[in-house]
Protein backbone atom coordinates (compact mmCIF):
# COMPACT_ATOMS: atom_id res chain seq x y z
CA UNK A 1 0.00 0.00 0.00
CA UNK A 2 2.97 2.32 1.22
CA UNK A 3 6.38 1.46 -0.54
CA UNK A 4 8.44 3.30 1.74
CA UNK A 5 6.92 2.53 4.80
CA UNK A 6 5.05 -0.88 4.48
CA UNK A 7 1.55 0.00 5.63
CA UNK A 8 -0.53 -3.03 5.42
CA UNK A 9 -4.88 -3.09 6.49
CA UNK A 10 -6.64 -5.65 7.92
CA UNK A 11 -10.68 -6.11 7.84
CA UNK A 12 -12.07 -6.69 11.19
CA UNK A 13 -16.01 -7.68 10.58
CA UNK A 14 -17.10 -6.54 14.27
CA UNK A 15 -16.27 -3.20 16.26
CA UNK A 16 -16.08 -6.20 19.26
CA UNK A 17 -12.86 -7.89 17.30
CA UNK A 18 -10.89 -4.55 17.65
CA UNK A 19 -9.31 -3.89 20.89
CA UNK A 20 -10.98 -0.95 22.59
CA UNK A 21 -8.15 0.99 24.20
CA UNK A 22 -6.48 0.81 20.53
CA UNK A 23 -9.94 2.12 18.79
CA UNK A 24 -10.21 4.68 21.46
CA UNK A 25 -6.43 5.47 21.15
CA UNK A 26 -6.75 6.28 17.26
CA UNK A 27 -10.68 8.01 17.62
CA UNK A 28 -8.81 10.01 20.22
CA UNK A 29 -5.17 11.31 18.68
CA UNK A 30 -3.55 8.89 21.27
CA UNK A 31 -5.67 9.64 23.96
CA UNK A 32 -7.86 7.61 26.42
CA UNK A 33 -11.35 8.81 25.06
CA UNK A 34 -12.47 10.68 22.09
CA UNK A 35 -13.72 13.77 22.82
CA UNK A 36 -16.59 13.47 20.59
CA UNK A 37 -18.62 10.63 22.17
CA UNK A 38 -19.77 9.06 19.37
CA UNK A 39 -16.29 8.05 18.12
CA UNK A 40 -15.98 5.88 21.34
CA UNK A 41 -15.86 2.20 21.00
CA UNK A 42 -18.41 1.31 23.23
CA UNK A 43 -20.70 3.78 21.16
CA UNK A 44 -20.13 1.53 18.35
CA UNK A 45 -20.36 -1.74 20.12
CA UNK A 46 -23.67 -0.73 21.65
CA UNK A 47 -24.37 -0.19 17.51
CA UNK A 48 -24.12 -3.94 16.88
CA UNK A 49 -23.79 -5.80 19.83
CA UNK A 50 -27.50 -4.35 20.04
CA UNK A 51 -28.20 -6.14 16.22
CA UNK A 52 -28.99 -2.38 15.25
CA UNK A 53 -25.97 -2.26 13.03
CA UNK A 54 -25.59 -5.63 11.26
CA UNK A 55 -25.82 -7.09 8.41
CA UNK A 56 -29.05 -8.38 8.51
CA UNK A 57 -30.07 -4.66 8.83
CA UNK A 58 -28.11 -3.37 5.75
CA UNK A 59 -24.39 -2.63 8.05
CA UNK A 60 -21.95 -5.27 7.41
CA UNK A 61 -19.43 -3.80 9.70
CA UNK A 62 -15.98 -3.83 7.14
CA UNK A 63 -13.86 -2.08 9.44
CA UNK A 64 -10.25 -1.10 8.94
CA UNK A 65 -7.27 -1.62 10.67
CA UNK A 66 -4.14 -0.12 9.66
CA UNK A 67 -0.59 -1.57 10.54
CA UNK A 68 2.96 -0.32 10.39
CA UNK A 69 6.16 -2.63 9.21
CA UNK A 70 6.17 -3.64 12.81
CA UNK A 71 2.35 -4.97 12.70
CA UNK A 72 1.51 -2.05 15.50
CA UNK A 73 -2.06 -0.93 14.64
CA UNK A 74 -1.81 2.82 13.93
CA UNK A 75 -5.29 3.67 12.53
CA UNK A 76 -8.93 3.06 12.05
CA UNK A 77 -11.38 3.90 9.72
CA UNK A 78 -15.17 2.83 11.02
CA UNK A 79 -16.64 1.14 7.20
CA UNK A 80 -19.37 -0.26 6.56
CA UNK A 81 -20.68 -2.70 3.50
CA UNK A 82 -24.46 -1.16 2.75
CA UNK A 83 -27.06 -2.98 0.84
CA UNK A 84 -29.73 0.36 0.93
CA UNK A 85 -29.07 4.17 1.49
CA UNK A 86 -31.00 4.80 4.64
CA UNK A 87 -29.82 5.74 7.77
CA UNK A 88 -27.17 7.87 5.70
CA UNK A 89 -28.58 11.62 6.20
CA UNK A 90 -26.15 12.51 3.34
CA UNK A 91 -28.73 11.21 0.39
CA UNK A 92 -27.62 9.03 -2.80
CA UNK A 93 -30.79 7.86 -4.04
CA UNK A 94 -30.50 9.58 -7.01
CA UNK A 95 -27.04 8.36 -7.87
CA UNK A 96 -28.65 5.17 -7.09
CA UNK A 97 -31.52 5.47 -9.19
CA UNK A 98 -29.70 6.74 -12.21
CA UNK A 99 -27.10 4.23 -12.33
CA UNK A 100 -29.16 1.31 -11.61
CA UNK A 101 -31.27 2.74 -14.59
CA UNK A 102 -27.69 2.66 -16.92
CA UNK A 103 -27.76 -1.26 -16.29
CA UNK A 104 -25.48 -0.87 -13.56
CA UNK A 105 -25.66 -2.21 -9.96
CA UNK A 106 -24.98 0.45 -6.58
CA UNK A 107 -25.36 -1.58 -3.82
CA UNK A 108 -23.42 -3.10 -2.61
CA UNK A 109 -21.41 0.67 -1.50
CA UNK A 110 -19.37 0.84 1.50
CA UNK A 111 -20.14 3.57 4.15
CA UNK A 112 -17.22 5.03 6.76
CA UNK A 113 -19.77 6.70 8.85
CA UNK A 114 -20.92 6.22 12.28
CA UNK A 115 -24.21 4.74 12.05
CA UNK A 116 -27.69 6.99 12.22
CA UNK A 117 -25.49 9.58 13.03
CA UNK A 118 -24.97 12.73 10.98
CA UNK A 119 -22.17 14.38 13.48
CA UNK A 120 -18.94 15.73 11.99
CA UNK A 121 -16.32 13.88 13.58
CA UNK A 122 -12.82 12.47 12.03
CA UNK A 123 -13.24 9.36 10.25
CA UNK A 124 -10.23 8.59 9.20
CA UNK A 125 -8.84 7.53 12.70
CA UNK A 126 -4.93 7.35 13.41
CA UNK A 127 -2.78 7.61 16.34
CA UNK A 128 -0.80 10.62 15.28
CA UNK A 129 -3.00 13.09 13.79
CA UNK A 130 -0.62 14.70 11.50
CA UNK A 131 0.43 11.66 10.21
CA UNK A 132 -1.01 12.13 6.39
CA UNK A 133 0.35 9.49 5.06
CA UNK A 134 -1.59 6.75 7.40
CA UNK A 135 -4.78 8.97 6.92
CA UNK A 136 -3.99 8.25 3.08
CA UNK A 137 -3.55 4.85 3.83
CA UNK A 138 -6.42 4.42 5.19
CA UNK A 139 -8.34 5.92 2.18
CA UNK A 140 -6.64 3.74 -0.33
CA UNK A 141 -7.31 0.30 1.93
CA UNK A 142 -10.79 1.58 1.30
CA UNK A 143 -10.51 1.69 -2.19
CA UNK A 144 -8.76 -1.71 -2.50
CA UNK A 145 -11.63 -2.73 -0.51
CA UNK A 146 -14.47 -1.77 -2.90
CA UNK A 147 -12.71 -2.98 -6.07
CA UNK A 148 -12.36 -6.50 -3.66
CA UNK A 149 -16.17 -6.45 -3.05
CA UNK A 150 -17.29 -5.26 -6.53
CA UNK A 151 -18.69 -2.40 -5.17
CA UNK A 152 -20.08 0.60 -6.81
CA UNK A 153 -18.46 3.49 -3.91
CA UNK A 154 -17.00 4.74 -1.34
CA UNK A 155 -18.52 7.34 0.64
CA UNK A 156 -17.44 8.79 3.80
CA UNK A 157 -19.63 11.03 5.18
CA UNK A 158 -19.46 14.20 7.66
CA UNK A 159 -16.06 14.43 8.06
CA UNK A 160 -13.61 17.54 8.98
CA UNK A 161 -12.71 19.45 5.48
CA UNK A 162 -8.91 18.47 5.93
CA UNK A 163 -9.81 15.22 5.64
CA UNK A 164 -12.51 16.05 2.35
CA UNK A 165 -9.10 17.82 1.08
CA UNK A 166 -6.76 14.70 1.87
CA UNK A 167 -9.61 12.22 -0.08
CA UNK A 168 -10.07 15.16 -2.90
CA UNK A 169 -6.09 14.86 -3.67
CA UNK A 170 -6.69 10.77 -4.49
CA UNK A 171 -9.84 12.41 -6.96
CA UNK A 172 -12.68 11.39 -4.30
CA UNK A 173 -15.67 14.06 -5.33
CA UNK A 174 -16.33 16.58 -2.74
CA UNK A 175 -20.11 17.33 -1.50
CA UNK A 176 -21.43 20.44 0.68
CA UNK A 177 -24.37 20.25 3.15
CA UNK A 178 -25.80 22.28 5.70
CA UNK A 179 -26.55 21.69 9.42
CA UNK A 180 -27.62 24.63 12.45
CA UNK A 181 -25.20 24.15 14.99
CA UNK A 182 -25.69 27.36 18.44
CA UNK A 183 -22.28 28.58 19.41
CA UNK A 184 -22.02 29.99 23.00
CA UNK A 185 -20.25 33.14 22.80
CA UNK A 186 -18.89 33.31 26.11
CA UNK A 187 -22.80 33.60 27.73
CA UNK A 188 -22.84 33.39 31.08
CA UNK A 189 -26.98 32.55 31.29
CA UNK A 190 -29.79 32.07 28.76
CA UNK A 191 -30.65 35.83 29.77
CA UNK A 192 -27.40 36.69 28.42
CA UNK A 193 -27.96 34.54 25.19
CA UNK A 194 -31.21 36.48 24.67
CA UNK A 195 -29.74 39.78 25.00
CA UNK A 196 -27.51 39.32 21.97
CA UNK A 197 -30.92 38.91 19.77
CA UNK A 198 -33.01 41.76 17.93
CA UNK A 199 -35.20 42.30 20.30
CA UNK A 200 -38.60 40.88 18.37
CA UNK A 201 -36.58 37.80 18.24
CA UNK A 202 -35.86 37.85 21.75
CA UNK A 203 -39.91 38.20 22.96
CA UNK A 204 -40.91 35.59 20.62
CA UNK A 205 -38.23 33.04 22.14
CA UNK A 206 -39.47 33.91 25.54
CA UNK A 207 -43.51 33.44 24.59
CA UNK A 208 -42.85 30.00 23.30
CA UNK A 209 -40.90 29.00 26.21
CA UNK A 210 -43.52 30.35 28.28
CA UNK A 211 -45.98 28.35 26.44
CA UNK A 212 -44.14 25.07 26.43
CA UNK A 213 -44.70 24.69 30.25
CA UNK A 214 -47.89 26.65 30.93
CA UNK A 215 -49.59 23.22 31.45
CA UNK A 216 -47.26 22.46 34.53
CA UNK A 217 -44.98 20.84 32.09
CA UNK A 218 -41.60 20.11 34.43
CA UNK A 219 -37.95 19.50 32.57
CA UNK A 220 -35.51 17.07 33.85
CA UNK A 221 -32.29 16.57 33.22
CA UNK A 222 -30.82 12.80 33.49
CA UNK A 223 -27.41 11.96 33.25
CA UNK A 224 -24.80 9.53 34.84
CA UNK A 225 -26.30 6.96 37.49
CA UNK A 226 -30.06 8.72 37.57
CA UNK A 227 -31.03 7.33 34.15
CA UNK A 228 -32.40 3.99 34.78
CA UNK A 229 -34.16 1.33 32.79
CA UNK A 230 -37.68 2.49 33.25
CA UNK A 231 -36.32 6.67 31.83
CA UNK A 232 -34.64 4.36 28.72
CA UNK A 233 -38.36 2.83 28.37
CA UNK A 234 -40.29 6.40 28.23
CA UNK A 235 -37.82 7.69 25.73
CA UNK A 236 -37.92 4.30 23.56
CA UNK A 237 -41.33 4.94 23.60
CA UNK A 238 -41.03 8.58 22.10
CA UNK A 239 -37.89 7.71 19.60
CA UNK A 240 -40.26 4.87 18.46
CA UNK A 241 -43.68 6.62 17.54
CA UNK A 242 -41.35 9.63 16.01
CA UNK A 243 -39.02 7.26 14.20
CA UNK A 244 -42.03 5.44 13.51
CA UNK A 245 -43.45 8.52 11.27
CA UNK A 246 -40.16 9.65 9.71
CA UNK A 247 -38.57 6.70 8.33
CA UNK A 248 -41.39 3.73 8.89
CA UNK A 249 -38.92 1.91 10.81
CA UNK A 250 -36.84 3.26 13.61
CA UNK A 251 -33.19 2.47 13.00
CA UNK A 252 -32.44 1.54 16.86
CA UNK A 253 -33.33 -1.24 19.16
CA UNK A 254 -34.61 -1.01 22.54
CA UNK A 255 -31.37 -3.13 23.64
CA UNK A 256 -29.00 -0.39 21.84
CA UNK A 257 -30.69 2.15 24.83
CA UNK A 258 -29.48 -0.14 27.73
CA UNK A 259 -25.58 -0.73 26.35
CA UNK A 260 -25.49 2.82 25.57
CA UNK A 261 -26.58 3.63 29.33
CA UNK A 262 -24.52 0.74 30.86
CA UNK A 263 -21.34 1.68 28.40
CA UNK A 264 -21.74 5.83 28.29
CA UNK A 265 -23.89 7.00 31.22
CA UNK A 266 -21.83 9.24 32.27
CA UNK A 267 -21.66 11.51 28.34
CA UNK A 268 -25.74 10.77 27.85
CA UNK A 269 -28.09 13.39 28.77
CA UNK A 270 -31.45 13.16 28.92
CA UNK A 271 -33.54 15.76 28.64
CA UNK A 272 -37.32 14.86 29.75
CA UNK A 273 -40.57 16.70 30.04
CA UNK A 274 -42.45 15.73 32.67
CA UNK A 275 -45.99 15.98 33.60
CA UNK A 276 -46.54 15.21 37.56
CA UNK A 277 -45.61 12.04 37.70
CA UNK A 278 -45.51 10.96 34.08
CA UNK A 279 -42.96 11.73 31.22
CA UNK A 280 -44.85 13.16 28.03
CA UNK A 281 -41.44 13.67 25.71
CA UNK A 282 -37.76 13.98 25.64
CA UNK A 283 -34.79 13.87 23.86
CA UNK A 284 -31.57 12.49 23.89
CA UNK A 285 -28.38 13.77 24.07
CA UNK A 286 -24.55 13.15 23.80
CA UNK A 287 -22.33 15.22 25.87
CA UNK A 288 -18.70 16.03 24.38
CA UNK A 289 -15.99 17.70 25.38
CA UNK A 290 -17.02 20.89 24.63
CA UNK A 291 -20.30 20.55 22.56
CA UNK A 292 -23.59 18.73 23.47
CA UNK A 293 -24.82 16.37 20.84
CA UNK A 294 -28.89 16.60 20.31
CA UNK A 295 -29.95 13.38 18.76
CA UNK A 296 -33.42 11.97 18.69
CA UNK A 297 -36.89 13.58 20.13
CA UNK A 298 -40.40 12.08 20.56
CA UNK A 299 -43.52 12.98 23.00
CA UNK A 300 -46.80 11.09 23.37
CA UNK A 301 -49.08 14.37 23.16
CA UNK A 302 -48.94 17.50 21.43
CA UNK A 303 -47.81 20.34 23.91
CA UNK A 304 -47.19 23.66 21.65
CA UNK A 305 -43.72 24.23 21.40
CA UNK A 306 -42.45 21.43 23.62
CA UNK A 307 -40.24 20.47 20.61
CA UNK A 308 -38.08 23.58 20.90
CA UNK A 309 -38.01 23.77 24.94
CA UNK A 310 -36.70 20.14 24.89
CA UNK A 311 -34.81 19.94 22.04
CA UNK A 312 -33.36 23.88 21.35
CA UNK A 313 -33.78 25.72 24.20
CA UNK A 314 -33.23 23.08 27.39
CA UNK A 315 -30.09 22.40 25.21
CA UNK A 316 -28.76 25.87 25.04
CA UNK A 317 -29.28 26.46 28.93
CA UNK A 318 -27.70 23.40 29.86
CA UNK A 319 -24.40 24.03 27.21
CA UNK A 320 -24.26 27.63 28.63
CA UNK A 321 -24.41 25.88 32.59
CA UNK A 322 -21.90 23.58 31.52
CA UNK A 323 -19.30 25.66 29.90
CA UNK A 324 -19.67 23.68 26.51
CA UNK A 325 -19.16 25.96 23.05
CA UNK A 326 -21.92 24.44 20.65
CA UNK A 327 -24.73 22.53 20.24
CA UNK A 328 -25.29 20.64 17.35
CA UNK A 329 -29.06 19.72 16.96
CA UNK A 330 -29.12 17.18 14.62
CA UNK A 331 -29.51 17.02 10.45
CA UNK A 332 -31.59 19.64 8.87
CA UNK A 333 -33.80 22.00 9.84
CA UNK A 334 -34.45 25.87 8.75
CA UNK A 335 -36.85 26.44 11.91
CA UNK A 336 -33.52 26.24 13.90
CA UNK A 337 -32.61 29.62 12.46
CA UNK A 338 -35.04 31.55 14.77
CA UNK A 339 -33.51 29.82 17.69
CA UNK A 340 -30.23 31.40 17.57
CA UNK A 341 -28.99 28.40 15.37
CA UNK A 342 -26.95 29.52 12.82
CA UNK A 343 -25.39 27.39 9.19
CA UNK A 344 -22.78 25.60 9.03
CA UNK A 345 -20.97 23.50 6.36
CA UNK A 346 -21.00 19.92 6.48
CA UNK A 347 -18.67 17.77 4.17
CA UNK A 348 -18.36 14.21 2.31
CA UNK A 349 -16.34 12.42 0.36
CA UNK A 350 -16.84 9.95 -2.53
CA UNK A 351 -15.16 7.70 -4.13
CA UNK A 352 -16.98 6.38 -7.39
CA UNK A 353 -15.57 3.19 -9.13
CA UNK A 354 -17.34 3.74 -11.88
CA UNK A 355 -16.17 6.38 -14.58
CA UNK A 356 -19.33 7.27 -16.07
CA UNK A 357 -21.15 7.55 -12.96
CA UNK A 358 -18.49 9.67 -11.73
CA UNK A 359 -18.55 12.23 -14.28
CA UNK A 360 -22.37 12.15 -13.99
CA UNK A 361 -21.86 12.86 -10.64
CA UNK A 362 -19.08 15.42 -10.51
CA UNK A 363 -20.85 17.37 -13.05
CA UNK A 364 -24.22 16.71 -10.51
CA UNK A 365 -21.84 18.29 -7.13
CA UNK A 366 -20.40 21.26 -8.94
CA UNK A 367 -23.92 22.57 -9.22
CA UNK A 368 -25.16 21.70 -5.83
CA UNK A 369 -22.23 23.21 -4.17
CA UNK A 370 -22.90 26.27 -6.38
CA UNK A 371 -26.19 26.63 -4.77
CA UNK A 372 -25.22 25.51 -1.38
CA UNK A 373 -22.71 28.46 -0.84
CA UNK A 374 -25.00 30.98 -1.71
CA UNK A 375 -27.75 29.46 0.30
CA UNK A 376 -25.39 29.37 2.97
CA UNK A 377 -24.79 33.16 2.38
CA UNK A 378 -28.47 33.90 2.24
CA UNK A 379 -29.03 31.76 5.92
CA UNK A 380 -26.02 33.83 7.65
CA UNK A 381 -28.15 37.13 7.15
CA UNK A 382 -30.80 35.73 8.78
CA UNK A 383 -29.69 35.18 11.99
CA UNK A 384 -31.60 36.59 14.92
CA UNK A 385 -28.76 38.51 16.32
CA UNK A 386 -28.59 42.08 16.67
CA UNK A 387 -27.08 43.58 13.71
CA UNK A 388 -23.89 45.77 14.63
CA UNK A 389 -24.75 49.43 14.78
Amino acid sequence: MDAERELTASVMTAAADIDAALWNACASGGKEQPGNPFLDHAFFLALEASGSARAETGWLPQHLVLQDATGTAIGIMPLYLKSHSQGEYVFDYGWADAFERAGGDYYPKLQCSVPFTPVTAPKLMVRDPSDLTAKSGLLAAAESLCARHHASSVHATFIPEAEQALAADRGWLERIDRQFHWHNDGFSSYEDFLAALASRKRKALKKERRAALEEGIKIDWLTGGDITEAHWDAFFDFYMDTGSRKWGRPYLNRAFFSLLGEAMADRVLLIMARDGDDYVGGALNLIGDDTLYGRYWGCSRHVPFLHFEVCYYQAVDFAIEHGLGTVEAGAQGEHKLARGYVPVTTRSAHFIAHPGLRRAIADYLEGERDYMDREHEVLGTMTPFRKPD
